[in-house]
């Protein structure tokens, strides 16, 4: 028992706490437990000599205290000093520190104890030692199998959650839950494999346990992504029975824009839009166009992920499904993340379709939480008698009084933010039997093998070509020491006329902090400028600026009002000023991959050059943490989106990379879709899947209620 469990175990969980504490974990069914699986393995089956023992490996030893005393010089520590061997002083003696300890733990550990020690060996010139061993009083019989060290939370010790996780076991045994629902011969049955996982005994690989390749695991990935295409499967035959509005359009062949009365159909909207548009489509928009426009004329949802990298034209193409809806005699709403992005998507929209809207009586209309009361009174009316035909907003849009009178088509942007519950929300915002089709975007591209497996029951388009006239952007990183530079960089700038962004992090724990960070930022700025350009104006947007201030700082920033905008992230998205072409991030290495991506994004987007300046700070220890060095590492190799998305999922894995651990979507827990072997068994389920749900639906239904918690889906399933 370790030193923490010791206090833990003095101190049972009462029922009700532990039982708040294994649900926050998962653990509800007996079979929750069952498939709660070991982190790792301790191996007490045996006890190693001292003299034996190599420098780094973990070992038992068994040994009596001689001394035991708190030492105070430097940091408080409790220092243990035992000798093994027989007869007692013929031993080696190690000394065991603790830097965390109570009374309790000195009582334990008091001279003349004879104790089992575990722990990781250190040789050195003064002798051998452990950092924070486990211990128990020495007797006993030795362990018979591997120890398993399980997944907990606070207040839960080892002894109590493994107590927990084999009852859970025996009685999911005892019951036939664990029975098979498929033939895999090749491995071990799941009774059979979560056994040997929970009890693996010492002739088992712990190499093989630990790296996941055994046999036992093999047969659990298998499971596990079975039912994940089991559920997305069932998902999308259950969206094949719904019905949805049927929105008629004429698709002209690729490169050929409509501009006969003839080419035009409803009300020939969408060809007006693009005759209207200051551009021309790329290719790309072209193709993911006329994918979006044949599903919409379907009488089944649409169920449709766009994605493409920042500055793609993601928008323009939404604004076309918008119209064709619109054309078609219905409505659409669009959904945002932030009410700066809602009003970016509201000005461009507007300045697209309000004109060819006013021609035909019907209007655009945006709702967000810090409306005024008149404002919001009048646009709910206009939502529900119809004549808001495009409603724009935050997720003020799912709201109980929003009411829509025909809505046909659900836009919703930087999907990864919005949780399953809220898009659905907004699906049922539909009259009678009818549902929505929902188009979902993403400017962070998912990489194919997740995208076959989390998005198995949506049609995926990818806009893979950028709009002529981007210029690249150069990507610095820069030291926090060399701060004055990144500032004599800022006033050449603001001298050729142009803009800067400076953004502070930003972390929830810390806002208070931060927002500090982010004052004293924004006044260092200003003085430091205001000597060499007193006409520079600087400003500071951040969570806590009034929403009608925040809007007012936007407009003065896009009209180059203001020169230089220090924010915290909510200029991540959606913000577009070609006049601005530097970004300097303060504290990159606090940013995830993506979010550094999507911030470097808001420059280049004029024709002059452009850069990305990242400021880091090393820790204590002056150096900078792997995966912050592999994130910078990326954003200075590459600025393609693909490739950014592909390092950002290695480096975070997929639970955070699609914003699934933020959702409360279910994530694949023992497949790695990086490795082969898994993505082998990702073929397998999505070939057997269908053969099972269409030839034995009982036993597919058994094996998809097995794995997933009751009323969960595998993301949007």
């Amino acid at each position: 028992m370790s030193a923490s469990s010791i206090v833990n175990s003095a101190q049972k969980p009462t029922p009700t706490y532990a039982q708040k504490a294994l649900a926050k974990l998962g653990l509800v069914r007996d079979i929750d437990f069952a498939l709660h699986l070991p982190l790792r393995y301790e191996d007490e089956t045996h006890m190693t000599a001292l003299r034996d023992a190599r420098h780094g490996e973990t070992v038992q030893i068994e040994a009596v205290v001689t001394s035991c005393e708190i030492q105070s010089k430097g940091k408080r520590q409790l220092v243990v000093t035992v000798v093994d061997g027989e007869p007692l002083g013929r031993g080696v003696a190690c000394t065991l520190r603790f830097f965390n300890f109570y009374p309790s733990h000195q009582r334990a550990l008091a001279v003349g104890e004879r104790l089992r020690i575990r722990g990781e060996v250190k040789r050195s010139l003064l002798g051998l030692s452990m950092l924070h061993p486990s211990f128990k009083p020495a007797g006993g019989d030795l362990a018979q199998v591997l120890t398993a060290v399980y997944p907990t939370s606070a207040g839960l010790p080892q002894g109590y959650i493994r107590k927990a996780v084999w009852g859970g076991l025996l009685r999911a045994t005892q019951r036939g839950d664990l029975s098979e629902t498929l033939a895999l011969p090749q491995l071990p049955s799941l009774q059979a494999a979560l056994e040997l996982l929970h009890h693996p005994t010492p002739d088992v690989s712990v190499a093989t346990l630990e790296d996941r390749s055994h046999p036992a695991w093999q047969r659990l990935k298998a499971e596990e992504l079975l039912a994940q295409q089991l559920s997305q499967l069932q998902a999308r035959r259950e969206r094949a029975k719904m019905r949805a509005h049927t929105l008629p359009v004429r698709i002209a062949p690729v490169g050929i824009r409509p501009s006969t009365s003839s080419d035009r159909t409803a009300d020939g909207l969408p060809e007006q839009l693009l005759g209207v548009l200051p551009f021309a489509l790329t290719h790309a928009q072209e193709r993911v166009q006329r994918e979006i426009a044949t599903d919409l004329t379907q009488s089944k949802p649409m169920n449709r992920l766009l994605q493409g990298d920042v500055g793609s034209g993601k928008t323009v193409v939404a604004a076309l499904a918008a119209a064709q809806c619109i054309a078609a005699g219905c409505q659409c709403a669009l959904m945002v993340p932030t009410e700066i992005l809602a009003q970016q998507h509201f000005a461009k929209l507007v300045g697209w379709l309000e004109p060819l809207l006013a021609a035909r009586g019907l209007s655009v209309a945006w709702l967000s939480g810090t409306q005024k009361t008149k404002e919001r009174r009048e646009m709910l009316a206009k939502i529900a008698s119809g004549e808001a035909a495009l409603v724009v907003g935050t997720h003020a849009i799912i709201q109980n009084k929003v009411t829509f009178t025909k809505l046909a088509l659900v836009i919703v942007d930087e999907q990864h933010r919005f949780g399953v519950a809220q898009r659905l929300a907004l699906k049922e915002k539909t009259q009678g039997t009818m549902h929505p089709h929902l188009l979902m975007m993403s400017a962070t591209p998912i990489p194919r093998t997740l995208a076959m497996s989390y998005y198995a029951d949506l049609d995926v388009s990818t806009i893979d070509e950028l709009p002529p006239g981007r210029t690249p952007i150069v990507t610095k990183i820069v030291a926090m020491a060399k701060r004055d530079e990144v500032v004599r960089r800022i006033i050449d700038q603001l001298k050729a006329g142009r803009q800067v962004y400076w953004v502070c992090p930003l972390i929830e724990e810390s806002e208070a902090v931060d927002l500090v960070n982010a004052t004293e930022t924004h006044a260092a700025l200003q003085a430091a400028l205001h000597r060499a350009l007193p006409s520079a104006r600087v400003a500071l947007l951040h969570s806590k600026v009034p929403a009608l201030e925040k809007k007012a700082l936007m407009q003065a920033f896009e009209k180059n009002d203001v020169q230089v905008l220090v924010s915290t992230t909510v200029i991540e998205v959606g913000v577009d000023v070609p006049n601005a072409t530097l970004m300097v991030i303060e504290h990159a290495e606090r940013f995830g991959l993506a979010q550094l991506h999507q911030l470097r994004g808001r420059v280049g987007r004029g024709l002059a050059a452009s850069a990305c300046v990242l400021l880091y700070a090393t820790n204590d220890s002056g150096k900078l943490g792997d995966a912050a060095k592999a994130r910078l590492k990326a954003m200075v190799d590459t600025t393609d989106g693909f490739e950014i998305a592909r390092r950002d999922l290695h480096i975070r894995g997929p639970g955070e990379f699609l914003g699934a651990r933020q959702s409360g979507a279910q994530m694949l827990r023992f497949a790695d879709l990086s490795q082969a072997p898994d993505q082998a068994w990702l073929k397998w389920a999505q070939a057997t899947a269908p053969v099972m749900l269409d030839s034995a639906p009982q036993m597919a239904a058994r094996h998809i209620e097995r794995w997933l918690p009751s009323g969960a889906s595998f993301m949007g399933a």
